[in-house]
């Protein structure tokens, strides 16, 4: 029995699918940092884009002639 918990507590130790989870834990960390830190950055730039855009889109209203 205790050659059995042995051999278990190696394979633990000794297996790295914990390590490369928690790496790819950080790495999504990190990409949402970075995607939070670009469009609180752009968010207000993009926002006078695409309004100015908008503005310049929009139909004009035809004259009206009276009959």
């Amino acid at each position: 029995m205790l050659s059995l918990y042995t051999n278990f507590m190696i394979r633990l130790r000794n297996s790295e699918k914990g390590a490369t989870a928690v790496e790819y834990g950080i790495m999504v960390a990190l990409i949402a940092v970075v995607i939070i830190v670009a469009v609180s950055l752009l968010g207000n730039n993009l926002t006078g884009i695409f309004n100015n855009v908008a503005g310049k889109v929009s139909p004009t209203v035809a004259p009206t002639t009276a009959p």
